[in-house]
């Protein structure tokens, strides 16, 4: 769909979790060049942990919900993202605003 949209001239922003690089680089195959680009959300464990309200990571950990990434199923980060959020050391409009920073100064969106 997101492909879709960016044919289009559209920017879609997508959310997934999404733990192996080969699936994120096989969307990135689809995409023209410049068209993906890859957002981690960067966040040690613990305090996602700590943010969990609805205790996923601990039905995980008790082993109530298996695959969960990071726990009982692997996470490969990228390697090489364009951008990187570090949301244990910033909020949210923090990172909305890079996030907008950096699809500004590469044309993606125009400069507010």
């Amino acid at each position: 769909m997101a492909k879709l949209f960016a044919d289009a001239g559209i920017v879609a922003l997508t959310a997934f979790i999404s733990p192996y690089r080969a699936d994120r680089d096989q969307v990135r195959a689809l995409m023209q060049p410049g068209d993906f680009v890859e957002v981690m959300v960067d966040c040690p464990l613990e305090v996602c942990e700590q943010r969990d309200v609805k205790g996923l990571y601990q039905k995980a950990r008790a082993g109530q919900i298996p695959e969960f990434t990071g726990i009982s199923a692997p996470y490969e980060p990228p390697l090489h993202p364009e951008i990187t959020l570090r949301t244990d050391a910033q909020g949210v409009e923090e990172s909305v605003r890079q996030v907008l920073a950096d699809l500004e100064q590469r044309g993606i969106v125009p400069r507010r």
